[in-house]
């Protein structure tokens, strides 16, 4: 049947921004820059330099990779509580091209590292005197490194562009086709994010300890991801509806639905970290227990206990009562505390490669983040602006809204 579509008000003029928010961006460029040319080209430097970009990146990459599927959840379950901001999503996704140039550092290290300020200790194993990398020589080789590597960011840029380029489409016809097009996308992106993101995961941080196994890596990685994308959607778009452009289209129900959904990830977020934990230490296998016994070390141990009680427990709580999801006053610092667990879960399983004895928070893990982040909120903000600030024909507007259309004539098609 033929679905009235809803036409808001085109694209709103840039909302009024303190100068001094809006050059935040800028400043953390050019402060993170500073420190990254330092990190670059110091040889003292340079180990350290590709663990902190190793870091940032993946902490990034959650945001792409977790506001790609939910715009793919948002079509595949043809959902309408987040049609208000499903273009916040768009946008988040499609800073894959920039994910892709962030890579060049790490792609460059694996190539022209020596031993001492390698990333992926494997490049310089023997996979004959070293039985965990012989059986993993398929994948843990440079130039299947190099090769997987690039298909995965090819295939990320090009599908979150395709549902976006699909989205605005939308925008100027109201066509069902294009609805019917992005269900299409989704459905086939979801079986692609699903092995691209595991693999991403394994090759680029599993692999920094070639000989651990874990089959729930990658889905540990992909609740991580969707957490904090949660997370910074919230904050974003309670600054969007209080800054003008989603003021038309933000009702409570959009702030309630987005805190069940974190509350959903907090819970399977746990189940999965807990779950990995304890079929290893139930199995009691060398190989794959040391990489735990390591991260109860020094400081680690208490980072441990932090992520337990601070990415589990803490938001769990919270998020039980019903009107917590919807009060700013608990939500916006959580989205902040959300970003701090993520950054020290990653932390937990990255750093510990070069800093056995504990945790240590260095100048070029914030340098590296600042850096990342400054470049990220540019390409943002330059998105936002370019487009209309929400979808403006979307079928579903009008369910977002509250609104309650008559049903179609009999013999109308979709």
């Amino acid at each position: 049947m033929a679905t009235p579509a809803v036409t808001t008000a085109p694209a709103l003029p840039a909302p009024a921004v303190s100068p001094g928010l809006a050059r935040l961006p800028l400043i953390l460029i050019a402060v993170g820059g500073l420190g990254v040319l330092l990190g670059a080209f110091v040889p003292a430097l340079q180990r350290q330099f590709a663990f902190s970009w190793l870091l940032a990146f993946m902490c990034f990459l959650s945001i792409t990779l977790g506001a790609w599927f939910l715009v793919m959840l948002h079509h595949l379950f043809d959902a309408q509580w987040s049609v208000p901001v499903r273009r916040i999503n768009e946008h988040l996704a499609c800073t894959a091209p920039v994910m892709a140039a962030f890579f060049a550092p790490i792609l460059l290290n694996a190539w022209i590292a020596g031993e001492d300020k390698a990333l992926y200790g494997w490049l310089h194993a023997n996979p004959a005197h070293d039985h965990a990398l012989y059986a993993k020589k398929a994948l843990l080789n440079l130039p299947v490194f190099t090769v997987v590597s690039l298909v995965l960011l090819a295939a990320w840029w090009f599908l979150t562009a395709r549902l976006r380029a699909l989205s605005l489409e939308q925008d100027r016809t109201g066509a069902a086709d294009c609805t019917r097009r992005l269900r299409f996308w989704s459905a086939l992106g979801i079986f692609v994010f699903a092995p691209t993101l595991t693999l991403g995961a394994i090759l680029w941080m599993k692999s920094l300890q070639w000989q651990w196994f874990s089959t729930m890596y990658g889905v540990w990685y992909f609740a991580g991801s969707v957490w904090l994308t949660v997370a910074t959607l919230y904050a974003i778009m309670t600054a969007l509806h209080r800054l003008g452009p989603l003021a038309p289209v933000m009702r409570d129900g959009t702030y309630h639905d987005a805190g069940k959904l974190f509350f959903a990830f907090t819970v399977f977020h746990a189940y999965i970290t807990f779950s990995q934990y304890f079929l290893i230490w139930n199995a009691n296998m060398p190989e794959e227990t040391f990489w735990y016994v390591q991260r109860e070390q020094g400081s680690w141990w208490h980072v441990g206990l932090l992520l337990i009680f601070g990415h589990f427990l803490l938001p769990f709580l919270l998020l039980l009562r019903i009107d917590t999801k919807k009060s700013l006053t608990v939500m916006l610092p959580l989205a902040g505390w959300a970003w701090l667990m993520h950054l020290c879960d990653l932390s937990f399983n990255i750093m510990p490669v070069i800093h056995a004895d504990g945790f240590v928070l260095h100048p070029l893990d914030l340098a590296c983040l600042a850096f990342m982040g400054g470049l990220l909120a540019l390409r943002f903000i330059k998105d936002f602006h370019a487009h209309p600030p929400f979808p403006q024909k979307d079928p579903r507007m009008a369910e977002a809204l509250g609104i309650h259309l008559p049903p179609a004539k009999p013999g109308g098609a979709l």
